[in-house]
């Protein structure tokens, strides 16, 4: 990471008004900024945000949503829009400053798990790292005072919390499915032979996110819960081309099911 990445992270924290100081927070993936609708939580545009890039990706609204509790944010910055990584998880640090304990990260994802159908909702049990880079590559972050944010070098042993796992299955109204996340960089889909590759790696799902979000989170001491909604079976299990309007399309289909599951969740960890 850049130097000076402790002040971007005081500056963007700074312009959150005292009183919002959520323990858990959410980050909403293509097609599913919806679930922040009607909830009644203070919104406040990324554009309000010092630090904060714009998403440019459609599904992605660049909004805040605050309440007591808890952080939604709809909208996150992606590798392949050509953000850094440094802002790719800025959010992360951002909502660590504000006090944010436990971060639920939500994406659409390409199946590769012959038993899951668009539409599923599937907990991410752990993470294959194929984008080629790693957010923490240069100088270890540190605080304006100098000192570090987290330890150099940091176990990944659990990225994606057992106890939250639990407390989801707990929360859901039907079963859920479990798998393990690949994070490519994309934009490009996968090609046959590549999704091939990444069921022989031990892969359930792909997608071009939440890798770098994970990591960073648990850089910081976070806990972490990640939800895939599966909005398209992948290249040489689709029978049709992929797109990014079926992505958005299933995701909206799958709003309701996982408003209603990230509310219970939210609610037991308030």
């Amino acid at each position: 990471m850049k130097q000076g990445y402790g002040e971007r992270v005081e500056r963007a924290a700074a312009a959150i008004p005292p009183e919002y100081r959520p323990r858990t927070a959410v980050i909403l993936g293509s097609g599913l900024s919806g679930i922040v609708e009607g909830l009644g939580f203070k919104e406040i545009p990324y554009s309000e945000i010092p630090e904060f890039p714009r998403p440019t990706v459609q599904g992605h609204k660049g909004l805040l949503c605050l309440s007591k509790d808890a952080a939604i944010l709809a909208g996150r910055f992606h590798f392949y829009e050509g953000h850094p990584m440094d802002d790719v998880v800025l959010p992360i640090f951002f909502l660590k400053a504000l006090g944010v304990q436990n971060l639920i990260l939500t994406n659409a994802a390409g199946g590769i798990n012959t038993k899951y159908v668009p539409g599923d909702l599937v907990l991410i049990q752990d993470h294959i790292n194929l984008m080629g880079t790693n957010a923490f590559i240069g100088p270890n972050p540190s605080d304006p005072s100098g000192k570090p944010l987290g330890e150099r070098f940091f176990d990944m042993s659990e990225v994606y919390s057992k106890d939250l796992r639990a407390l989801a299955w707990s929360c859901a109204e039907k079963p859920l499915k479990e798998g393990v996340y690949a994070g490519l960089t994309g934009p490009s889909y996968e090609t046959p032979a590549e999704i091939r590759m990444l069921r022989t790696l031990g892969a359930d799902l792909v997608g071009m996110s939440t890798v770098p979000e994970a990591t960073a989170a648990r850089y910081l001491g976070m806990r972490v819960l990640g939800i895939s909604c599966v909005t398209n079976m992948a290249a040489g299990i689709s029978k049709t081309p992929l797109a990014h309007a079926e992505v958005v399309e299933v995701g909206k289909r799958a709003e309701s099911e996982l408003k209603a599951l990230l509310l219970k969740i939210l609610a037991k960890l308030a």
